[in-house]
């Protein structure tokens, strides 16, 4: 299958979906609601995954979303492509105003990931990759190809999630004496690091799939080449599983 014949709709679907989030970020009403998990919910997320799905259902491809049906494993397991999405990835920092949050939408082959865009509606920033693509950054007019640039540094700059800091975090840190610690919310930290602004980013508090998936579809392209490796077990992410929650896990250039 053509993976590349699927980039101008993921493309356009992550910025439409991205400029509805913009009307809500700039209007005073966001409409907070609590998940079951506690987990903030705005009306931008609903009308962002209201038009992803829309455009995807083009496709032949079931859809995994975070804010669609609680699809049960029995149902999914044996999906072999599915289009995983994260409507808007980092709804707290949204809900802050930082800027620092996505759309993420991937494409699943056999619990992995093989397509990913990823769109900051406030940046105006369109990441891309995937098996066998290279992969790339669109933003004002221009493209530029990520590739992975060995470069020596004095520090090592390392990524933290904005609102989910741990005690584990802090200990891991310390093993690197002249560490520079770089705060950011969503998956755009995989995209900095992408973009060789960071080297490693640790993570050990919780994620769900599709909060890495897109992410990880780009990490792994041509040029690139990085994987999100789980703590545990050594290998990379694995995709569709029967508890969607993500073990604890690396990323390094």
């Amino acid at each position: 299958m053509e993976l590349k014949n699927y980039i101008p709709l993921i493309m356009e679907a992550a910025k439409n979906a991205g400029e509805e989030i913009l009307s809500v970020y700039q209007s005073e009403d966001f409409s907070v609601e609590q998940k079951e998990d506690d987990s903030p919910l705005t009306k931008a997320d609903q009308k962002a995954h209201e038009l992803i799905v829309k455009a995807l259902n083009e496709t032949d491809f079931p859809i995994l979303s975070e804010e669609g049906r609680t699809i049960p494993f029995a149902e999914r397991k044996n999906w072999t492509y599915f289009w995983m999405v994260d409507p808007l990835d980092g709804t707290k920092e949204f809900i802050k105003r930082n800027d620092e949050f996505s759309v993420n939408i991937a494409l699943i082959y056999k619990n992995k990931p093989v397509l990913g865009v990823i769109y900051a509606p406030v940046w105006k920033k369109l990441y891309v990759g995937g098996e066998n693509l290279a992969a790339k950054v669109y933003t004002n007019q221009k493209t530029t190809v990520l590739t992975r640039k060995e470069q020596p540094l004095e520090i090592t700059r390392i990524l933290t999630s904005r609102s989910h800091l741990s005690s584990r975090m802090a200990s891991y840190v310390l093993q690197f004496p002249k560490a520079e610690i770089i705060p950011m919310g969503s998956s755009l930290k995989f995209m900095h690091l992408a973009e060789a602004k960071a080297e490693i980013y640790p993570r050990f508090s919780p994620t769900m799939e599709w909060d890495t998936a897109a992410a990880h579809a780009i990490l792994k392209s041509n040029g690139l080449g990085i994987e999100i490796i789980n703590q545990n077990s050594g290998k990379p992410l694995q995709y569709n599983k029967e508890n969607l929650q993500n073990p604890n896990f690396i990323v390094k250039r």
